[in-house]
């Protein structure tokens, strides 16, 4: 997920409660202002002294040549660098991208454009931005578009090999503080290496009203695949942590968690197989339950038959503790 800090030097009551309101990260304040600004809610403050912040680890450098760049690269990259760009020359920031490996580097900018180009340089992006201005609508046009610059997901076509009727489990609804339109779910898997894209409640039907904000997305065991390619169990999850929403183009966004609902229901094992290797979750067992296909749209678990194509999404890594691992690792 891309940051958004908001410099408020000098000190601007409202530029700082407009950061705050339009979800920003983190407000860049004077020396001693912390305390002010947390009056008016829960935000992260840096404060700057110089080039170098009080009680953050985070560095300002002004980038004019190729000396300030070599700078920024000395950096040690558990380190936040942000840098200042006097005239504006994208070169030095590909430089840095490259030779920090991506990590912890943010870019000052003057406006919305400047945030998007900032933010898909390179396709991988900087860290995040620290937007300089005071027009408020500038900082929720900027806000925008940072929460809407996602990780891209690799997406393939999958093929049901086999459904199976199982009994009663412990099954997982992902209630999210977002909205899901037609195409958006959730990935979820079996296991670590393979995931069905899990479509949301977001279609009507006679009988139950739609629920967009929720994925249905299977037995407690499963994984889902979190932002920063990290995965989690569903019965880890808990109001308040990030999910990743993704679409059946393979554009995601994160979303929070607002409750995780865990009930007996009748489950179902569905198992399919993409690129040679296979994807298989066990499910609740309703018609209301769906998994998408490669056009976008979605299929009811209940109706799936065997040759049937559906989206899903491979790993290649394994995991340890959600973290991708070079290891060898079997899991069925």
């Amino acid at each position: 997920m891309k940051r958004l800090w908001v410099n408020v030097i000098p000190y601007k009551k409202d530029i700082a409660i407009a950061a705050l309101e339009s979800g920003a990260e983190a407000v860049v304040l004077p020396d001693g202002k912390s305390a002010t600004v947390r009056q008016f809610g829960k935000i992260k403050t840096v404060e700057k002294s110089g080039d170098i912040k009080s009680g953050v680890d985070v560095e300002f450098i002004d980038i004019a040549g190729k000396a300030d760049e070599d700078k920024a690269a000395a950096v040690p990259e558990n380190k936040i660098v942000v840098l200042r760009m006097l005239d504006w020359t994208i070169i030095p920031i590909e430089n840095l991208l490259a030779r920090r490996q991506g990590r912890n580097i943010m870019v000052q900018v003057e406006n919305s454009e400047q945030a998007k180009l900032m933010t898909e340089i390179l396709e991988k992006g900087v860290d995040g931005v620290v937007l300089n201005t005071t027009d408020v609508n500038e900082i929720k046009k900027t806000a925008e578009v940072i929460n809407c610059i996602g990780e891209k997901v690799s997406l393939v076509e999958a093929t049901i090999t086999n459904i199976k009727q199982l009994g009663m489990g412990d099954r997982s609804c992902l209630d999210t503080c977002t909205q899901m339109g037609l195409g958006e779910g959730m990935l979820i898997g079996n296991t670590a290496s393979g995931f069905f894209l899990v479509h949301s409640e977001s279609i009507d039907n006679p009988y139950v009203a739609s629920r967009p904000f929720r994925v249905n997305a299977g037995a407690v065991h499963a994984y889902t695949l979190a932002p920063g390619g990290k995965t989690r169990y569903l019965a880890d999850l808990k109001a308040g942590d990030e999910v990743l929403v993704v679409d059946f183009q393979g554009k995601s966004q994160t979303a929070y968690l607002g409750r995780n609902k865990i009930e007996k229901r009748p489950m179902m094992l569905i198992e399919a197989e993409a690129e040679g290797q296979p994807i298989s979750l066990v499910m609740q067992n309703a018609e209301t339950i769906r998994l998408v296909s490669p056009d976008g749209k979605a299929i009811s678990i209940t109706s799936l038959k065997a040759g049937d194509k559906v989206l899903g999404h491979i790993e290649k890594a394994g995991r340890h503790f959600g973290i991708k691992v070079d290891e060898t690792l079997i899991e069925r």
